[in-house]
């Protein structure tokens, strides 16, 4: 997965495997696209299903980056082939909106859908993950799901699950998934440094709990 752009999980389109050059646990993959390619240049981050990934070439119709064995042991890309549709999304820049969350394209692990229900004009997606993943996944927090923005509704000792509105539907392939399908999960990177922030050092271990010296000494009154 690529360095430390950030992006905020509201994908900007629908592109299309072209191509894929595999290796034994790695592979180059192009993908075809429109709007993304407006501005790309060589070494820019682009969130291909959540995942990110570094362009290192590109045309008018189609940018190619490579996929690690990182990458590929921990994400969904390796079962990619060519035609599939990917969400993608380019890094967020300094004048942007925030519309989403704060979103890595570091992908936690991978969760499986278990179950897929309309609710008036809304599809809610209950999604299995791994216990070291839903720890950090709370109700009406937010996740990135196959690199989109959602809102939890309800998390259980096994699953968790979101709703995904017509226009999110639309714009992106999660529509498309069905029971069985693997997507990405990217949880909420806030979660993970409020427990390393109440975990502390080991100087700190001792200490009994949040007070009010412990929230002035950390700059926080």
């Amino acid at each position: 997965m690529g360095g430390n752009s950030i992006f905020t999980g509201i994908v900007e389109e629908i592109g299309r495997v072209k191509q894929i050059n595999r290796g034994k646990q790695s592979f180059q993959i192009s993908i075809q696209a429109a709007k993304v390619l407006d501005d790309v240049k060589l070494g820019d981050s682009m969130a291909v299903n959540g995942v990110c990934l570094t362009v290192t070439e590109s045309t008018v119709s189609q940018f190619t980056a490579d996929v690690m064995p990182e990458t590929y042991n921990r994400t969904t890309l390796k079962s990619l082939s060519s035609g599939s549709p990917v969400n993608l999304e380019r890094a967020l820049r300094l004048a942007d909106r925030l519309g989403g969350h704060l979103v890595q394209g570091h992908v936690d692990g991978i969760g499986t859908i278990i179950n897929k229900a309309p609710r008036d004009i809304a599809i809610i997606y209950r999604i299995k993950a791994e216990p070291d993943i839903l720890r950090y996944i709370v109700a009406k927090g937010s996740i990135a799901v196959d690199g989109v923005s959602l809102t939890v509704i309800e998390v259980s000792q096994e699953s968790f699950t979101v709703s995904l509105i017509p226009h999110t539907a639309e714009l992106t392939v999660l529509s498309e998934k069905r029971a069985g399908d693997r997507v990405n999960l990217e949880t909420d990177v806030v979660g993970r440094y409020v427990e390393k922030l109440l975990m502390g050092s080991d100087k700190e271990k001792n200490r009994k709990g949040i007070d009010y010296s412990y929230l002035a000494e950390n700059g926080f009154i």
